[in-house]
């Protein structure tokens, strides 16, 4: 099977979320053999049926808490015991918090980093572990740009994203010294059409207003698609991207830029 990926063994987390669905699809699309996993199992059931219907066979799914440090250690080992290695990890899973700074809770505050910044640290150490064994391969967290710039009532998030951030960056200076061939980057995605912004929307006080402001927040003046963060996470999982390492790259609209 041809495609930019064609024959690497890829492990998305979050799967079976609107990031993730995209990123699956496209990357069984470029020959990839897929691990997919998420929360719940009729989510993935669901999401391997949709990707057997399009002729993409070559795929294993695996309920996973990110949070779980065992867990981590039976996916990865699971998914090389089918395909053979581990070629790409995407630390996709994440989740969403507003709030008040003020009315932020301690509970809440740890809640949303064990899952957006202790996930991709628990994903990457067993992953480097598997891909320098076996020539190397490429690590893409997926961050967003409340981890390059500030938000009102998103300081748990923005605090959680800033550090997969510089993470990301430690990480991929700890593969290259050690000359592991191992390429660590993030992925940065403004607001996008997912359930998690959509919830997000729906939860506002006035969700018309709150989805104007949104759409309008990147000078491009919308938001963007699952499809173009996937590619950008494409480019960076293929080997297109050899000299590419400890960057991030903003799928933002401009929105960064001012």
């Amino acid at each position: 099977m041809g495609g930019r990926l064609a024959e690497k063994v890829v492990l998305i987390t979050g799967a079976a979320g609107g990031l993730g669905r995209a990123m699956a699809h496209l990357f069984a699309a470029e020959g990839a053999r897929l691990i997919l996993t998420d929360m719940g199992a009729d989510r993935l059931d669901a999401l391997k049926a949709d990707l057997a219907r399009d002729g993409h066979d070559r795929v294993m799914v695996m309920e996973q808490d990110v949070t779980d440090e065992a867990r981590w250690e039976e996916v990865v080992d699971a998914g090389v015991a089918e395909f053979g290695r581990l070629d790409v990890l995407i630390n996709n899973a994440g989740i969403g918090y507003m709030a008040d700074l003020e009315e932020t809770t301690l509970a809440e505050w740890k809640r949303v980093h064990a899952v957006n910044s202790e996930g991709p640290f628990l994903g990457t150490r067993k992953a480097i572990k598997v891909m320098k064994g076996t020539g190397g391969g490429s690590i893409v967290n997926i961050s967003s740009i409340a981890g390059l710039i500030g938000a009102v009532n998103l300081a748990a998030y923005c605090s959680s994203k800033g550090a997969v951030r510089l993470f990301t960056k430690a990480a991929a200076l700890h593969c290259a010294r050690r000359g592991y061939n191992i390429r660590v980057n993030s992925v940065h995605p403004s607001f996008t059409e997912t359930p998690m912004v959509r919830d997000m929307i729906t939860a506002a006080r006035n969700p018309d207003k709150m989805e104007a402001a949104l759409s309008t927040a990147a000078p491009m003046g919308r938001m963007g698609r699952p499809e173009e963060v996937a590619y950008a996470a494409l480019y960076l999982a293929s080997d297109e991207s050899s000299f590419v390492t400890g960057t991030e790259l903003a799928v933002d609209g401009g929105n960064t830029a001012a």
